[in-house]
């Protein structure tokens, strides 16, 4: 009989090794040939990542504001934000420029994928409040969400987190735009020399308490962060 491990949280779903091995190829194989595919990109995140997973959570401790996120467990949902009037924020502070981003792209905090397959519950919520700060990156590092974009922050995640769903979507996520010659020297030529530097420069993202620094100006605290926007991509 195969051993079924116990539930470890409302949205887990216990699997043994195979079971992961088997879905994290057939999500790989959904991710390339779709990459607007969030199920599929999520799956093969949790399937795969148990050990950078575990390399992010030493950075958390080893971190006065990540020990408090690890302590307190903050969501970022549109029920938790409400407190924060986002809209009434000026457009040049930072939680001004991720309302921007949210209502020009009709985002909603809630649409972020629930975590299954990861048997921790401390590493589950690490990848949820990835998956929740995705858009905080977007906004932090000025990059549309166009395929080329994606590619732009997954090149740029990969570096801060090795995560190998970044590292394969950096890899391969490339031949979606193969026959654009003009996307590829964008990304060979401007975004993946910026990502690899910005992403090791900067503060881990993973440690910010992003909720802290939604009234506080977006260029300052870029600063204090210790990234660059990435280049203009017209």
């Amino acid at each position: 009989k195969m051993l079924i491990k116990k539930v470890l949280y409302p949205t887990h779903i216990p699997t043994s090794p195979i079971q992961k091995g088997l879905i994290g190829i057939f999500s790989a194989f959904k991710a390339l040939n779709n990459p607007h595919r969030a199920d599929a990109i999520a799956s093969l995140g949790e399937t795969t990542g148990y050990v950078a997973l575990k390399r992010l959570r030493n950075k958390l401790i080893s971190d006065k504001d990540g020990l408090e996120i690890l302590k307190n467990r903050p969501l970022i949902t549109n029920e938790t934000l409400i407190s924060y009037k986002l809209h009434e924020l000026p457009k040049d502070t930072f939680g001004g420029a991720y309302y921007d981003f949210l209502k020009s792209h009709g985002y909603h905090p809630d649409e972020r994928n629930d975590v299954h397959y990861i048997d921790d519950e401390e590493l589950a919520y690490i990848m949820l409040r990835y998956r929740q700060t995705h858009d905080f990156a977007h906004v932090l590092c000025g990059l549309p969400t166009t395929v080329l974009g994606e590619l732009g922050l997954k090149w740029f995640e990969s570096v801060q987190t090795g995560l190998p769903m970044c590292i394969i979507s950096s890899l391969f996520g490339p031949l979606n735009i193969k026959d654009n010659k003009s996307d590829l020297i964008k990304l060979n030529k401007k975004l993946i020399p910026w990502a690899l530097k910005n992403g090791y420069n900067a503060k881990p993202f993973i440690t910010i308490q992003f909720e802290k620094e939604l009234k506080t100006p977006l260029n300052e605290l870029r600063e204090k962060l210790n990234i660059k926007p990435a280049p203009s991509l017209c």
